[in-house]
């Protein structure tokens, strides 16, 4: 099974403030398949760290209103050639980023208003109909219960 994954996820420090999510759940389940890294905000060429950015009425923005959705754009783009390059059975991403987030985002205001709704990557993965979990589907357990091997 080929799995493209945030790569914040798997420890790669490339999250806006220069850290990174690392999930151990995530590194297990990986074991044994071949994993394809991707971060779209910094293919886009955003620095790191960087001004976090949300999505407010579709497009990306900065907090002091920066108008930043091309530059991000290309990322995602840039991001589903890849997936679609690789032939990917999977993607597993980062719950609630703008790009990355499957089942909510913030909602554009900077005060950690969460939404129904999916980042830019996560929808345009899904509209080309690839599979696409959010790493907290995983389970409470951490290990998935079986929920895609």
């Amino acid at each position: 099974m080929k799995i493209l994954v945030s790569a914040c996820l798997l420890g790669r420090n490339c999250k806006y403030d220069g850290g990174n999510n690392f999930r151990l759940n995530v590194a297990v389940l990986l074991r044994g398949h071949d994993v394809v890294e991707v971060c779209p905000e910094v293919m886009a060429g955003r620095s790191i760290p960087r001004k976090p950015i949300e999505l407010l009425n579709g497009k990306f923005i900065e907090e002091d209103g920066t108008d930043v959705d091309a530059q991000v754009q290309r990322g995602v783009q840039d991001a589903l050639e890849i997936a679609r390059a690789e032939k990917i059975d999977l993607a597993i991403l980062k719950s609630r980023s703008p790009t990355c987030g499957v089942h909510q985002i913030y909602d554009g205001t900077f005060l950690h208003h969460l939404v129904d709704g999916e980042g830019a990557f996560a929808k345009a993965l899904r509209e080309n109909g690839f599979r696409v979990l959010d790493v907290e589907d995983l389970g409470k357990d951490g290990f998935g219960s079986g929920i895609f091997f």
